[in-house]
């Protein structure tokens, strides 16, 4: 378990994510959808382009949340998939910057309400973590 205070500001974490992250994590998730990986498909069914698992975007945000609490124990995460995360093709790929603070800490349970952006726009809705942290 961690120690956390109530209104602590955590430091942002930056993740790249690129298109050969988009197929790594394809392959493990199983979530071949072409919308991840084919230019053509997604711009037919109306995407700019691209773009990252819901999923791939929210497990960003729980390492981050491990970053900070030096993996304690993940009671509850969750958020809403608010904007898609667009990912040229090509090897730099793009920024998702996590950025969080804590809400409360209360009965060994801390809140933290997050901050996930990629080139200023939030792209998950009202993303939040409940960590276990010491009495």
């Amino acid at each position: 378990m961690t120690h956390l205070e109530p209104g602590a500001v955590l430091a942002p974490q930056e993740y790249a994510v690129t298109r050969a992250g988009l197929v790594a994590y394809a392959a493990a998730s199983g979530d071949l959808n072409p919308i991840h990986w084919s230019d053509r498909v997604a711009t037919q069914v109306g995407l700019p382009g691209v773009i990252a698992h819901g999923m791939y975007t929210m497990a960003l945000a729980a390492r981050a949340v491990a970053t900070w609490t030096h993996d304690a124990p993940v009671l509850e995460i969750g958020c809403k998939f608010t904007a898609p995360v667009v990912v040229p093709d090509d090897d730099e790929g793009v920024v998702v910057v996590v950025g969080g603070s804590v809400k409360s800490v209360e009965d060994g349970r801390a809140t933290i309400v997050l901050e996930v952006t990629c080139a200023g726009t939030k792209v998950l809705g009202m993303p939040r973590a409940v960590v276990a942290v010491d009495g």
